[in-house]
This record gives C-alpha cells, structure tokens and sequence, in this order.
C-alpha cells in the first residue's frame, strides 16, 4: 500500500506542477499583452502561442522529472529542494528555446517569456515551500508514524533497523524487538533498538503499545508455531511482513483475512499479510475528502456551534464541550469532543446506573439516562448534534468522516481477540452501524461484525451512501 500511496503523490505532484507552470504561462500572455506600460504592450498574433504552452507542458514534464523535482521531501531540505526546482526551469527554458529555433517558431515575445520563467519559478517556490513546511510540521506532531514490531534481534533485524533508520522519509518508528530465548530480553540490536520481550509475550504488547505492523526479521523454522503468531497479529489486523528464507515454504499458515503479496519495503523484499483494504490511492482521496469536508462544515455550522453552545451553557451548569479519550487506529489515544448532553458530574453518576445497562457487552447503554440535560441534551442527541465537534478531530487527522467509531480504552480492554480489528482502520463519526434501523436493538456482537464487514467491504462508494444515510437518518431524528 505504501508503494501504490507513493505513486499517487508523485501522480499529484506532477499535476500541480504542470498546473501552476501553465498558469504562470497564460498569466505571462495577458500581462504583456494588456497590463504592460504601452511601450512593452501588446503581442504579435503570428506564433500560436498554444503550440507554445504545448511544448512547454511536454519539456517541463520531462526535465521535472529527469532533475529529480519528485524525490521525497524528507530526503531534502527545503534549500535543496528550491535549487532543483531552478535548475529544471532553467533547463527546461534552453531546451524549448532549441526546440523554437530547431521547429522555426518565430516572433514569440522574448518579455513575455522572461515574465513567464520568473512567476514559474516563483509559483513553484511557493507551493513547494508550503507543502514542505505543512510536512514538517505533521511529521513533529508525530501524525503520520506508523510502528513496527520486529521478530528477531539477528543479522535480518539488524539490517531492518538501519534501512528504517536511514529512510527517515518512511514515516516509521520501531517500537522493539522479541526474541525466541529469554536470555536475549534487555539486549541492544541496533542503533538503540532493544529486545523488549519474548515471542511469547507478542499478545501483551499488541495490547499495551500501539502496533500498526510485525516484521519477521528471522527463519521462520527458529519459531515454534509460528503460524500461531501470524493468526493472531491477522486477527487483531496488524499487518505483518516477512522477509523471505530459504524456510519459507514450511511455512503452513494459510490467511483467512488477510491479503498476500510481494512488496519491496526499505529497499529488501518482502512477504505482506495486510486485513487493511491494499487502495492506497483511494484511502489518499479519502483523507482529502476528510480534510476538506471538515473545513467546509465547520464553517458552514459555526453559527449553529454559537446557538448550542448558548443553549448548553443556559441549560446546565459546566463546560460546553464533553471530552473524552477514545481509542483510535491501532489503538493510538486521542481526545474526542462533543457537545455536552449530560449533567456535568455524569462521569461520577455512572456508577449509579450501571445496573441499567442494555449492553451486551463491554460497550455502555441505557435508553433513558438520567444524567442527560432535560430538553437540550435529549434534542441535540436525537438530531446527533452532539457529534458536530468532531469535525475538529477529523480535521487533526484523528478521525475519519465514515468508519467505526472510536471506543473508550476500558472497553477495548474487554475486547476479545477478534474484536480488536475495528480497530485496524482509522475511526469515523459515522458507521454501518449508525445508519442500520433500530440500532441501539442490536447485540454487542452484531455490532462488531457490522465494523468488520465495513473494512472488509471498504471503498469510497461504500463511503458516500453512507454518508447518504447519514443525512436521511439524521433529518429522521433516529439518535438517542
């Protein structure tokens, strides 16, 4: 999935760059052609000035390309970056003034051409610079890091450990290594790297320590069962990686989720077991699709955020907004927010009516609740206003528009061992569950396998009609 999500950034890449290069193209035209002082107005009408942003588009692509304007960003800095930017234009401006002179294009303004290199390179400059800078600054906040948990402290490991730590670009992080014999446990690998454990005790750190992927660094005939440590890392849904032995044919593990393939990960060839969907592009439009729609809602409902927020604040007594620690991908904490629809002591008062509990299972329910605000909580529950500042969340890239919602660490703790794969897929404010009729009827099971069968089923067409049901759910006042 890594590799097909880096061939649509470079895909996109390539597009605004050949965008703003056409821009600053035609915006070069009408200034010479009207905004000038009248001694450098206006432009000759014998060369087609399309065949000229043709060209162009064609030598720009190819020179972007060859002065290696798409390797990572992580791999330059920002400097860099600018001097190969520069380079390319400059290169890409020799050439078509060849290529003019070779396909005899005459006459073409030779200001114009000059407007057009400096507001080309400077509309590159600028996007680059602020892709770079919004990169840097997510990679601080430690948004796009995924963890690995290596098998092995051997020479595979060893190897694994410094290709990962000299891709910093990866986005990876290394949370430590287990090992087949005790004696190793405490052991440094590499590069600061430590064995944390035994094999043994993979299931305790799957549930204490966030783990998005298990890499087998070491022959598989060393580990007894090992298929037995495959099934549960698939269970979960954490994607696990082997690098390939001689031994791997003994290997008698056949996956009943999990997709298989062959994938170069860190420059080395591996096996990958993945129960995550493998459409990196899509999950790429859905994340903008994100982004975008919780700007525009948050805008458009502001003046709804001021009345509810009136209306909570006159209503009860405590803060406006309810905050909580959920448990998202994988596991990773994070603060979810609502608006507040109980008592501001409902925390305190659960004890109370824990016998009123209509679960099933870990999960918390009661139909009529007494700690909810009389009138303005049962309102803003009903038309599911209380979700609307979770919009903040998916714009923090903590959530996601459509997927299973986030659940509150102590019930994780209760999950069995294949309940834990809801949540291999980032949480959502909406889910196959919300928009089932009669929802708050179904068991604790049922609502499991609803969030297994979304991420088994996923695609960004499954996303929109949920959304869709979403809408009409809400204007039917279906929440509680």
């Amino acid at each position: 999935m890594l590799r097909e999500q880096e061939k649509f950034v470079t895909r996109a890449h390539k597009l605004l760059d050949i965008c703003l290069t056409a821009i600053a193209f035609i915006g070069a035209y009408f200034i010479k052609k009207d905004l000038l002082p009248s001694s450098f107005l206006g432009l000759t009408t014998a060369p087609n000035y399309y065949i000229v942003l043709l060209m162009i588009i064609i030598i720009w692509y190819a020179t972007f390309e060859l002065c290696g304007l798409y390797d990572s960003y992580r791999k330059q800095s920002l400097a860099q970056m600018i001097k190969n930017m520069f380079r390319a234009v400059s290169i890409g401006m020799l050439v078509m003034i060849l290529c003019m002179y070779v396909f005899k294009i005459k006459d073409v303004s030779r200001i114009m051409l000059g407007i057009f290199y400096c507001s080309n390179i400077g509309l590159l400059a600028l996007s680059k610079g602020f892709v770079f800078i919004v990169l840097s600054r997510i990679r601080q906040n430690g948004f796009n890091f995924r963890s690995i948990l290596v098998v092995g402290s051997k020479e595979g490991a060893k190897d694994m450990i410094k290709a990962i730590s000299e891709h910093g670009d990866a986005s990876y992080r290394i949370i430590g290594c287990l090992e087949v014999d005790q004696n190793e446990v405490g052991k440094e690998v590499n590069r600061g790297i430590k064995v944390i454990g035994t094999i043994e005790s993979m299931d305790t750190v799957f549930d204490n320590q966030v783990v998005d992927e298990l890499v087998f660094c070491m022959p598989l005939k060393k580990i007894e069962d090992a298929e037995k440590y495959m099934a549960l890392a698939e269970e979960i849904g954490v994607s696990v990686r082997i690098l390939p032995d001689w031994h791997i044919q003994r290997l008698g593990y056949r996956p009943k989720i999990a997709s298989l393939r062959f994938e170069e990960f860190m420059g080395m060839n591996t096996m990958t077991l993945s129960t995550t969907p493998y459409r990196g592009a899509d999950l790429l439009i859905k994340s903008f699709v994100d982004y975008i729609s919780a700007c525009i809602c948050l805008a458009f409902f502001l003046p709804l955020f001021v009345v509810v927020s009136c209306a909570i604040k006159l209503s009860s007594k405590g803060p406006v907004f309810f905050i909580q620690e959920r448990s998202g991908s994988n596991g990773r904490k994070f603060m979810l927010y609502k608006f507040r629809t109980m008592a501001a002591d409902a925390e305190e008062r659960r004890r109370e009516i824990e016998a009123l509990n209509e679960s099933d299972g870990p999960a918390f329910k009661v139909k009529r609740d007494p700690r909810i605000i009389p009138f303005v909580g049962t309102l803003l529950r009903k038309m599911s206003l209380d979700e609307l500042p979770q919009f903040f969340n998916v714009l923090k890239g903590e959530m996601s528009l459509v997927g299973p919602r986030p659940p509150i660490p102590s019930e994780v703790e209760k999950y069995d061992i294949w309940q834990r794969r809801r949540l291999s897929m980032k949480p959502g404010m909406t889910c196959l569950w919300q928009v089932t009729p009669n929802r708050n009827d179904l068991s604790f099971e049922e609502w499991m396998n609803m969030d297994l069968e979304y991420i088994d089923s996923w695609s960004l067409g499954l996303d929109f009609k949920i959304l869709l049901m979403t809408v009409l759910a809400v204007l039917r006042g279906e929440g509680r």
